[in-house]
């Protein structure tokens, strides 16, 4: 294939009956036809394809040996042929099985639901924790298919798939594979530690940690570069952004705040890349507060919203306080649902039990619109060094410290005496303990 040229690729999708969302990703027929392909065709776009043909498939159980039915075997081989596909993309995990016979059959590229987000997350890294994470799943997810790849194995050039530890890693035996992980896992637990150490320096001087968490193309980028203005990119692809980033955030009480912007969720998230992506992972974990950002525009919604909070059940998050965030109001109608209302119709549809009034917040970040409600609501909810009021009176000689007050917290009122100056103010608890000898009453 000519370098620069996008991939031809068709999509194959397999709806088994009765078992509607479990296991299956793609999404339910009530959205039409094409919101079958919805995601998967996102993704392969995000991946550079161009996808020219669907086959979908609704069976009692799968075929063990290729997945779907002789008969759509061999209507998906004439699709190949008739648009020149150069790869064949599949809503659902391949066993090693699978993927050599489906090479056999169809004479092409086959690539299976995890590839295809391997190989994206291979295009998104850019640092080398972030190169070292994918290449750990690459390897993980390849080790049981080595002798599973067929034609696939030797197959030499570029390419979706491709990427990553490349051809050549296709090619060496189990003990290199063995080593190569073993030395990668030791490179990501010295980053662990070293996250760690920052983490107890944070520690040391309060200051709260709010992670961004939602599914990917929520608008966690487009709404972390508003509340920050970071350049941080933000694209309608999938996993536009990779590597987590974090900038410091004022309240409106004048506390700080560290703001995380971390990889999106997705239906299905191979559990190679949950393990591999367990360094940056913590940065949600470690959190103490969660924006769970949940694109108010999808109809897939509430499956999505579900798909995070299995996410965060997973690495042990599930406990974590969280804000609901609805984004992207800017879509919808003017007759839309008040926030409260939206956001339990949504908890509801995800089968999340939930109090009758969530905290919840709608935001338009592309606009601008409900950052003020956002930051106060975040403020409300944050548990970590509380805002308290107090009042102080700093001597002459101590009017210097006055600075901290004004610096990190709000005055409210302020007298100047022939003594020194005497403040009410609200200022954060750890703040307030600096600043403890000059408390009055």
């Amino acid at each position: 294939m000519p370098s620069g040229e996008r991939e031809r690729a068709i999509l194959v999708g397999l709806e088994l009956r009765g078992q509607a969302g479990k296991g299956a990703v793609s999404l339910p027929k009530a959205q039409g036809g094409d919101g079958w392909f919805q995601e998967l065709e996102t993704l392969a776009t995000s991946a550079g394809a161009e996808v020219v043909s669907k086959v979908q498939q609704t069976r009692e159980s799968a075929v063990a040996a290729t997945l779907i039915g002789a008969g759509k075997l061999q209507e998906l081989k004439e699709e190949a042929e008739a648009f020149e596909a150069d790869l064949i993309l599949f809503d659902r995990n391949l066993s090693p099985t699978q993927l050599r016979n489906l090479e056999k059959s169809l004479l092409c590229k086959i690539l299976d639901r995890t590839q295809l987000i391997l190989d994206i997350f291979a295009r998104r890294a850019r640092t080398r924790e972030g190169q070292l994470q994918v290449e750990l799943a690459q390897l993980n997810y390849l080790l049981p298919r080595l002798t599973g790849r067929g034609v696939a194995m030797s197959r030499l050039g570029g390419g979706i798939g491709t990427r990553g530890p490349g051809e050549t890693q296709l090619e060496t035996d189990r003990r290199r594979i063995f080593r190569r992980i073993r030395r990668i896992e030791q490179e990501l637990e010295s980053v662990r530690s070293h996250r760690g150490v920052q983490r107890q320096q944070r520690r040391a001087v309060p200051l709260a940690t709010v992670a961004l968490v939602g599914y990917t193309n929520a608008g966690k980028s487009t709404l972390f570069n508003r509340l920050t203005g970071a350049g941080v990119l933000a694209d309608a692809k999938m996993f536009a952004t990779l590597d987590p980033t974090v900038r410091q955030i004022v309240l409106p009480s004048r506390r700080r705040a560290l703001l995380s912007d971390t990889v999106g969720f997705i239906s299905n998230l191979p559990s190679t890349l949950v393990k591999a992506f367990r360094a940056t992972l913590e940065e949600v974990t470690e959190a103490s507060l969660l924006l769970h950002l949940v694109d108010s525009s999808a109809v897939q919604a509430p499956e999505q919203m579900a798909q995070v909070m299995t996410v965060l059940s997973e690495i042990g998050a599930a406990s974590t306080p969280q804000l609901l965030v609805l984004t992207k109001t800017d879509r919808l109608g003017e007759d839309s649902l008040d926030t409260g209302t939206l956001a339990r119709r949504l908890l509801a549809d995800a089968g999340v039990e939930t109090e009758s009034s969530p905290k919840a917040v709608a935001v338009s970040a592309l606009k601008g619109e409900g950052m003020e409600a956002l930051l106060e609501t975040t403020d409300e909810m944050l548990a970590v060094d509380p805002v308290q009021e107090v009042e102080l009176e700093f001597p002459h000689a101590d009017t210097g410290q006055l600075h901290l007050v004004h610096e990190y917290g709000r005055v409210l009122e302020s007298r100047w005496k022939e003594e020194g100056c005497r403040v009410r103010a609200e200022i954060p608890e750890s703040i307030r303990r600096r600043l403890r000898r000059f408390e009055t009453g």
